[in-house]
């Protein structure tokens, strides 16, 4: 069967783009008008749907809503400087969809049914695109396991979703991050590296004991002695420190953050000196005392990068030296940006165009 002449598509007899502020755009308040729907079941994944966004009826005994097996991914399409749309490193995403959905035993999404129906489902809802400098069409691919069946088991049934809706950035003032060293997001071995719903569900009490405290988000770290960094938050963790951009390395208990990637890559680019290497907090306060870090930020789909104004630490609030426009992270930030406009050459082959 060939799923790209297989798709259904029944177009929303009314958009709701109207109600959409494009000038005060709030991250995930806006949907756009269509989802992509794909039900997995009797070992086989049936025709993909295009329908209007709406609401989803389950059974109470849907056991994704008991055991958890749930996954996502967040994604970007841009519009590009001569009005055609760019899905930024579908095929990373998709690479690590799959492995989110083998870690938790789930049925893979065939790549055509991701990739194509990404590219019909965004060419239908195109006008949801923004224009405007820093906005783009969040894009959120997910599947749970909707089997009717309480028992605790592997699901033999999957539902694969996808909808999307305009956004501007996020986290643009520096955070007030807090380390923690008594709660951890993920232990080696565990589910850390999968993109799955359990991973963030699991975040919330530390972090919001920390906002709690007068923080934005928690710095986490090793869940065995939690003496070495991990990640910031939802996003992938990078220090400037003596002039080297320094991350931790990916493991199974870090997210192997798509954003990260291609700011590494980038740096190498602009002849930033790289160290991707285990971090700990004792060399992070001596940087300090020492005046050799110079920048801390998040980086993930949602903001690009984060900027960190204090990490508190062991009882000490550090704080982070004043960021201006030069800044390594704002450097590589507008790289990015560029290349996913299309005002710089994509010489990494990371935009799907159309």
């Amino acid at each position: 069967m060939e799923l790209t002449q297989a798709f259904s598509i029944r177009p929303a007899k009314q958009s709701r783009i109207r109600e959409v502020d494009f000038d005060h755009l709030e991250f995930g308040k806006y949907v756009a008008d269509h989802m992509l729907v794909c039900d997995y079941g009797k070992g086989k994944w049936n025709t993909p749907e295009i329908i209007p966004f709406g609401d989803l009826t389950v059974s109470p005994t849907t056991l994704a809503l008991h055991y958890g097996q749930t996954v996502f991914e967040g994604m970007k399409a841009f519009r590009m400087e001569d009005g055609r749309i760019n899905i930024f490193r579908i095929h990373k995403h998709y690479e690590r969809l799959t492995r989110s959905l083998d870690r938790m035993c789930m049925a893979i999404v065939p790549e055509e049914v991701f990739i194509e129906g990404l590219r019909q489902l965004i060419e239908l809802d195109k006008a949801w695109v923004p224009a405007a400098p820093g906005t783009a069409l969040y894009i959120r691919p997910f599947a749970f396991a909707s089997e009717a069946k309480f028992g605790v088991k592997v699901s033999d049934e999957y539902k694969f979703i996808i909808f999307s809706g305009p956004v501007a950035g996020a986290f643009q003032k520096p955070l007030r991050v807090k380390v923690e060293t008594g709660y951890a997001r993920a232990a080696r071995g565990g589910t850390g590296a999968a993109k799955c719903g359990g991973n963030y569900g699991g975040a919330y009490y530390p972090t919001q004991k920390a906002k709690e405290a007068g923080y934005d988000q928690v710095l986490w770290t090793d869940s065995h002695d939690h003496q070495y960094i991990e990640e910031s938050g939802m996003m992938n963790a990078l220090f400037v420190i003596d002039g080297k951009l320094v991350t931790p390395p990916l493991s199974d208990s870090i997210l192997d953050g798509i954003t990260r990637d291609s700011l590494l890559t980038l740096a190498g680019d602009l002849g930033i000196p790289v160290e991707t290497r285990p971090v700990s907090l004792d060399e992070l306060e001596k940087a300090f005392r020492q005046r050799l870090i110079t920048e801390a930020f998040g980086a993930g789909t949602a903001a690009i990068v984060a900027p960190i104004g204090v990490i508190h630490s062991r009882g000490i609030d550090y704080q982070l030296p004043e960021y201006t426009p030069g800044a390594v992270m704002f450097r590589l930030k507008d790289k990015l940006e560029a290349i996913r406009t299309g005002k710089e050459q994509d010489k990494h082959n990371w935009n799907y165009v159309f």
